[in-house]
């Protein structure tokens, strides 16, 4: 997907500042833009429109309207880009947890809105590779304790060493055409029903 693919959604409850960035983006060669002026009613537009990029900009955020949108972002795994007026550092690191890729504060030109969209994204993508690697690390640990569980069980219930304990672990997978973790936890199961 190239970047004129993207399909862009700006929350904005001015429209002088919304059309700065809508003209920004269409600057930058982005023709699917929907801009909406009510922050009221914004997951059902999400869900209904699957933006690929969402900015937000409020020019004077209170707590209750940033609490709101900060509940938003957090469900959706989207990049986001937000400009405010003021700084907060509670405000910033309450966006920054909430998922918010780029926060902007006293920024909005239309010469900013690409480059500022571009990091938007590429930061996103960046976290989002860290969480999934982190995810397939964890995972991988998992798995390594449990087939260590089973060949220990293994071990003690059959007598084997752990090298045969481990070749009969391995040999059961590639019989059944599974995974070597999930005979792992078939045996760590079973086990603990038994004893």
């Amino acid at each position: 997907m190239t970047n004129s693919d993207l399909t862009i959604l700006v929350i904005d409850e001015n429209t002088i500042r919304a059309s700065i960035i809508e003209e920004g983006l269409t600057e930058a060669g982005h023709s699917n833009v929907t801009v909406i002026h009510e922050v009221q009613g914004v997951a059902r537009i999400i869900e209904t429109l699957k933006p690929d990029v969402i900015i937000i900009d409020i020019e004077n955020p209170n707590r209750d309207m940033m609490e709101h949108l900060f509940q938003l972002t957090r469900t959706v795994s989207r990049p986001i880009a937000m400009f405010v007026d003021r700084s907060d550092t509670a405000l910033i690191e309450s966006a920054m947890d909430a998922g918010v890729s780029a926060y902007v504060v006293d920024g909005l030109k239309k010469e900013r809105v690409k480059s500022i969209l571009d990091m938007a994204v590429s930061r996103f993508n960046a976290f989002s590779r860290l969480q999934r690697e982190l995810a397939e690390a964890r995972s991988a640990l998992e798995e390594r304790k449990v087939i260590e569980r089973a060949k220990g069980i293994l071990m003690k219930m059959r007598g084997l060493s752990e090298e045969q304990a481990f070749a009969l672990l391995r040999q059961t997978a590639m019989n059944e055409k599974k995974k070597m973790s999930e005979i792992a936890q078939s045996v760590v199961t079973a086990a603990g029903l038994l004893m």
